[in-house]
């Protein structure tokens, strides 16, 4: 490994653990195929800001605490920003104290989708849109009753539709 490759991986860890900067990119998107709601490259860009392309198509993370989805209480439903498909309901949503929006549960099962992501090592559980297999975030073991889980996603990533 040459200098200029640990430095910029050792930067890149810094980003992570200082969760300041949007993490995880990967030169990857899903792999078309797997998802009822396709559209190419040049159509996503066109359809989602840069932001929501870089989570949403390249698994990246926005930056703790820099969604106003992170505060929204009121009562309705959240959907996918990719292919608009209700993923969690407001009732789910709990304060984490994370900076990203949290769920203990999705509206349904069948509205996510679920992988294994091993970006920083240790393994974590990926959740996606079932529909478009936009990236939302990651599923963690250390939610509130009665799941569970911390269904950790990424705000812009989402819509909110008040009910």
């Amino acid at each position: 490994m040459d200098r200029r490759k640990f430095l910029l991986g050792s930067a890149g860890v810094a980003a992570v653990v200082g969760g300041s900067y949007v993490v995880g990119q990967v030169a990857q998107a899903q792999d078309p195929g797997d998802f009822p709601f396709e559209l190419s490259e040049a159509e996503w860009r066109e359809r989602l800001t840069d932001s929501q392309f870089a989570v949403l198509r390249e698994e990246a993370t926005e930056p703790a605490y820099s969604s106003p989805l992170n505060d929204e209480k009121r009562a309705g439903m959240f959907h996918c920003a990719g292919c608009e498909q209700a993923v969690y309901p407001s009732d789910t949503k709990y304060d984490s104290g994370t900076g990203w929006p949290s769920f203990w549960a999705p509206v349904d099962e069948a509205a996510i989708g679920t992988k294994a992501d091993y970006k920083l090592v240790l393994p974590r559980t990926e959740v996606h849109c079932s529909n478009c297999g936009g990236h939302l975030g990651h599923i963690f073991d250390d939610g509130p009753a009665p799941t569970g889980k911390r269904h950790c996603l990424n705000g812009v990533a989402l819509t909110f539709v008040a009910a």
